[in-house]
């Protein structure tokens, strides 16, 4: 018996492949987090299947998606990335890119992790929603203007609140499987 998906997957293998073993799942892992976070800013105003079929180009641009290195990254770098034709070669998202690492490494400083900073706005526990079909499925929240607006104050870019909402629904913050789907009552 086929496993039946949300609707947005069906068309496309690595879709499925990303909605069937990562989207909506949970992630405490801080470089997780962290690669996410990169990889869903250099998505905003793009498709997330562009992202997807890029990733592991980024993975190895970026140096494995390692906060740590990337916020030492120097003049020369931002050039060598600015001529990777494999990636998104857009200044203003590789310069957010550094900026974000050295936000985050203060974050995880303050918190211990990344992880117990960004769990907190959903006291540990994903948000379940119990959304029928595409249409229901909010582009932002309140909680996704929240989420931004401290993340903006902690000097984070390219993190409005429907990247941040994409964020969340990437990293299992909210699961927005629709009812029908065989991941929307998995439990977490």
């Amino acid at each position: 018996m086929a496993k039946v998906r949300c609707d947005w997957c069906k068309n496309n293998d690595l879709y499925q492949k990303y909605h069937d073993e990562e989207w909506g799942e949970p992630d405490y892992e801080d470089r997780k987090l962290f690669e996410m976070l990169l990889l869903e800013s250099f998505q905003a105003g793009l498709n997330w299947l562009t992202i997807l079929k890029k990733r592991e180009s980024f993975r190895t641009a970026f140096d494995e998606f390692d906060y740590r290195v990337i916020s030492k990254y120097s003049e020369d770098k931002i050039s060598e990335l600015l001529q990777d034709e494999n990636i998104i070669r857009h200044r203003g998202k590789i310069e957010a890119a550094i900026n974000n690492a050295n936000a985050f490494l203060k974050i995880q400083k303050e918190f211990g992790s990344f992880s117990n900073y960004i769990w907190k706005f959903v006291d540990g526990t994903p948000v379940l929603n119990s959304f029928s079909s595409l249409e229901q499925v909010p582009a932002q929240t309140q909680l996704s203007q929240n989420i931004s607006k401290e993340l903006k104050k902690r000097g984070l870019k390219f993190i409005g609140p429907t990247t941040v909402y994409a964020y969340m629904q990437a990293t299992g913050l909210v699961n927005d499987h629709l009812t029908y789907c065989f991941k929307h009552k998995k439990s977490v």
